[in-house]
């Protein structure tokens, strides 16, 4: 951290030209973050081997591969040569190697998607034209082979670009802020929270309350009264974002864009609307101004009825499968300690309706009576009591912890609809009433997993899980369920955050 004492305020220096650049095919070299150009050759080796492996799959599982053709060289020329080259064409197409999609979000997936279904209704357009006779199911199997494997690959190729991003810190976005201080500092809190998103601010340029800002702490160097562009040549940045009001100051936005033409920075806009996702909000342009249209949050309808259902499958064939686990779990606890295997607890769940969630009991029986003695050693904040080290839970039950082997028998609260797969934790009823901004979370049904547990579990603040819990209750679908889901295995396998 740092403090402000004084700015350097000099004259805004004109730009040199009028923002266009003088080639429509001139594309300025970007002088700082340059890690997208070996990862982009990296990304087009990896898709163009992940299309060969499926051709080559295809072709020896299905006889017929070849039918349609006049010799084998025609064949292997289209299949490990021509279809692969054709994938990467329509995959740049379709933007799916553009810097400003990679590593972040799922407009790469997306894209990606987009550009399969486009060859394979390139691939059948041809086969028509052309009349070829091709083998159904060997082009079916290598399309959609070559789709997952691209898919998985880049997949693989975000999680090391994440890796190299937390532990080195590079391969990311140099930011300058541009806005108010605090405005900017919000804006430096949510892009610095996530390492693996690569945004990384390296200076602050205020546009406004210079004298308030005086004196206090900032953890990167803020200046006043400079030309933007400059600054950002000057602290080695490759990116500037508009924050807040600063965005809706009538043409400056529209200037600055001109002047960012040609020269190699992006231009991003972080407007005063926060932990939005980007399906519930939708740009309408009247007149030449771009309005943020914010939908309503889906608590009803047919997607809740869907997880509603694929909620209670799951439920019971878990439980079904999980049969022979439960009874080891259940003589280990008995082993460690006599009484009940189960722990009941009254919760809160929807709409402020308690009920009983089921887990395995990990703690002595006589655990509820020695807690007045520890609530002084207490390591977190809010509604929460949680130690590292808590003398309560015997070893069997710290094992069932860290494996979070523990909340399994609550699929049975998922089973009788009590519960979901994923949603924000039940908290205790014995608190007290929700109040403020919490009782949003009594909206959806309570999960055994969720946003909360995915981010850092017991590491996490209490205002920091009540934000990410909001979070999901205001933006929560299907595809961001299966995704938690699909998160939470790795974060149990980790052991991170349970104790």
């Amino acid at each position: 951290m740092r403090h402000v004492d004084s700015f350097e305020i000099q004259p805004p220096t004109p730009p040199s030209h009028n923002g266009v650049p003088r080639s429509a095919w001139a594309r300025a070299r970007r002088r700082v973050s340059r890690w997208h150009r070996p990862y982009i050759a990296f990304l087009l080796l990896l898709d163009f081997a992940a299309v060969v492996l499926a051709d080559w799959i295809a072709q020896d599982a299905f006889g017929q591969a070849r039918a349609g053709f006049g010799n084998a060289t025609w064949f292997y020329t289209v299949a490990f040569l021509l279809l692969p080259l054709g994938w990467l064409i329509i995959l740049w197409g379709n933007r799916a190697y553009d810097r400003r999609y990679l590593g972040l979000g799922p407009d790469e997936f997306k894209r990606v998607t987009r550009g399969g279904i486009a060859v394979a209704a390139t691939v059948s357009f041809i086969a028509f034209a052309t009349k070829t006779g091709l083998s159904r199911w060997s082009v079916g199997f290598a399309l959609l082979g070559a789709l997952v494997l691209i898919l998985l690959g880049r997949l693989v190729a975000r999680l090391a670009l994440h890796t190299v991003r937390r532990r080195a810190g590079q391969a990311g976005h140099r930011m300058v802020l541009v806005g108010t201080l605090p405005e900017c500092l919000e804006v430096y809190t949510a892009v610095t929270r996530n390492p693996g998103a690569g945004l990384v601010p390296v200076a602050i340029h205020l546009t406004d309350g210079y004298a308030a800002a005086r004196g206090m702490e900032t953890p990167v160097p803020v200046y006043a009264g400079r030309d933007v562009l400059a600054l950002v040549r000057e602290v080695g940045g490759d990116t500037i974002a508009v924050c807040g009001s600063a965005s809706a100051e009538p043409g400056e936005l529209r200037r600055l864009a001109w002047q960012l033409e040609g020269s190699g920075v992006d231009l991003v806009v972080a407007p005063q609307l926060t932990d939005i996702a980007g399906p519930r909000v939708h740009i309408r342009p009247i007149e030449g101004l771009p309005l943020l249209h914010v939908e309503e949050p889906t608590l009803s309808g047919p997607a809740l009825l869907v997880k509603n259902l694929m909620d209670r499958v799951a439920a019971g064939l878990g439980l079904m499968l999980l049969i022979p686990l439960f009874l080891a779990i259940a003589i280990a606890i008995r082993i460690s300690d006599p009484g009940p295997v189960f722990f009941r607890q009254r919760r809160i769940g929807h709409e402020g309706q308690t009920f009983q969630v089921w887990k395995f009991r990990t703690m002595y029986v006589d655990a509820e009576e020695r807690l007045a003695g520890l609530v002084d050693q207490n390591e977190t904040d809010g509604m929460l009591f949680k130690i590292k080290e808590d003398p309560r839970v015997f070893p069997v039950g710290r094992f069932l912890r860290a494996t979070s082997l523990d909340e399994l028998p609550q699929l049975i609260n998922v089973l009788w609809g009590e519960m979901s797969l994923v949603g924000p934790r039940p908290l205790p009823a014995d608190d007290g009433d929700f109040l403020g901004d919490v009782r949003r979370r009594l909206l959806v049904r309570p999960g055994i997993t969720g946003l909360w547990q995915v981010s850092g579990r017991s590491d996490l603040s209490w205002d920091e899980a009540v934000r990410l819990d909001l979070y999901y209750v205001d933006n929560w679908s299907l595809a961001y369920d299966l995704s938690i889901l699909w998160r939470t295995v790795g974060v149990v396998l980790a052991r991170k955050g349970a104790y």
